[in-house]
């Protein structure tokens, strides 16, 4: 962004010009890297202004579970409100980050049990370590969307059995999303 001041003609990255509007953005895989930039975002803002509401404008095919609930848990504990706008797609941890918020018309929403990342090999004993873990994780993933949804955990269950996809109005009418709008 180039401006002209009083000081004389001053370039801006788009980014400074969000975060100074209070706007977030999630675009593309949640990851470790990701969500650090967005945590550390919510935390500046917070400590400028622990009441004015942050946006986090997610578009996003999802991503590692622990990075993702890492950033709900600081979501949840920021004193300052956190609006959630949906662009494009919000899938599997990125649907767990948005969940229960704003949607654009044309934006969807995916929601499905946590996925095994990687190979699965070794003893048996690690092997049924790993998928003790993976179904405390879809637990918890469950709790998550049946807070923000009102559905009762065996509804969670069925919807994430498998790649679910909600359009706009559909996920407002399963209460994945409050409403659809059409401005930001």
């Amino acid at each position: 962004i180039i401006e002209e001041t009083n000081l004389g003609i001053q370039r801006f990255d788009i980014r400074d010009a969000m975060l100074a509007s209070r706007e977030l953005e999630l675009s593309g895989p949640v990851d470790s890297e990701s969500v650090a930039v967005i945590i550390r975002g919510i935390l500046y803002l917070q400590k400028v202004d622990a009441a004015a509401p942050i946006t986090l404008f997610i578009n996003s095919p999802g991503g590692e579970v622990s990075s993702g609930l890492a950033l709900y848990d600081v979501m949840q504990a920021a004193s300052c409100p956190i609006r959630t706008v949906c662009l494009g797609l919000a899938a599997s941890m990125a649907a767990l980050l948005f969940i229960a918020r704003d949607m654009l018309p044309h934006s969807r929403v995916m929601v499905h049990d946590p996925l095994i990342s990687g190979g699965v090999g070794g003893s048996a004993l690690s092997v049924k370590a790993r998928a003790d873990d993976l179904m405390r994780i879809r637990d918890i993933t469950a709790q998550v969307i049946a807070q923000h949804s009102g559905m009762d955990l065996e509804q969670v269950f069925e919807i994430t059995a498998r790649d679910t996809y909600f359009e706009a109005e559909d996920a407002v009418a399963a209460h994945l999303a409050d409403r659809v709008i059409n401005t930001l």
